[in-house]
């Protein structure tokens, strides 16, 4: 196998990928936030190990499909269109101007969001809550991109 079709198999994986990781998230996200999260649904986690579950599921789906688009598709998808690899916000600038994701401005505040779910989780129940909440609001960009950029993927091989 050539390089060149070696690098095709790679960018249609990833594509597959992204498409499976985002019906993943979704899912998640429609049995976590059948409504809003309070503060006390926080404070059931100890005692409510399906919604442990679902909160850690979400958490991770969410950093993962980040992941996985801005640090393995995206440059891959770049590469394929011969663009020069840069940071990962240039590569999410890039992404901006050809219309995959909404905002780079926006995905890094999605990519802080994910490092406070994971980083609060335990100390401030109020700031998991609110950053929990803000990435259920963020859930549909991802979606979006992964779907985008996955298709944009099977044009190009």
């Amino acid at each position: 196998m050539s390089y060149r079709d070696a690098g095709r198999e790679r960018l249609l994986f990833l594509a597959d990928v992204v498409m499976l990781e985002a019906r993943y998230l979704a899912q998640t996200d429609g049995r976590l936030f059948a409504r809003p999260l309070a503060v006390e649904d926080i404070d059931r986690l100890l005692l409510d190990a399906d919604l442990a579950e679902r909160v850690d599921a979400f958490v991770a789906r969410f950093g993962r499909l980040q992941d996985t688009l801005a640090g393995a598709l995206l440059p891959r998808l770049l590469e394929s269109q011969l663009e020069p690899q840069g940071s990962v916000l240039d590569n999410l600038n890039r992404a901006e101007r050809r219309g995959w994701i909404r905002s780079s401005t926006d995905w890094a505040e999605l990519r802080m969001l994910r490092n406070r779910m994971v980083h609060e989780y335990v100390r401030d129940r109020q700031q998991l809550v609110d950053a929990l909440n803000a990435a259920h609001a963020g859930v549909e960009d991802l979606v979006n991109a992964a779907a985008l950029m996955a298709a944009q993927a099977r044009v190009n091989v």
